[in-house]
């Protein structure tokens, strides 16, 4: 009874702390969009840098989120990590926008 009651609470910790791993924008980043946007490869802008982004930013969230899934110039669709979800990629985009405001 006691083995199923610890596996009982560790499963619930891990269920509840999911969501806060899938919206953590700055993990999804340092995991997958750090390779390109770190250095600038293939003219993806660096994180940071206010002149790279502006034109993107004036895009809107919703087209940045649409080049994301889709693909866009050397970038391939969900930045080439198919298990990313449309939440993981949000926060992404959101650290990455925090960055330069």
């Amino acid at each position: 009874m006691s083995k199923t009651l610890t596996l009982a609470t560790t499963l619930a910790a891990l269920v509840a702390a999911t969501p806060a791993l899938a919206a953590d924008g700055k993990a999804v980043y340092e995991a997958t969009c750090v390779a390109c946007h770190a250095s600038g490869v293939a003219n993806a802008p660096k994180l940071g840098d206010k002149a790279a982004w502006g034109p993107r930013v004036a895009t809107g969230k919703d087209a940045l989120l649409k080049s994301v899934l889709t693909g866009k110039g050397a970038m391939p669709p969900k930045a080439g990590n198919a298990k990313l979800s449309d939440d993981d990629i949000k926060a992404a985009i959101d650290f990455m926008l925090a960055s330069v405001k």
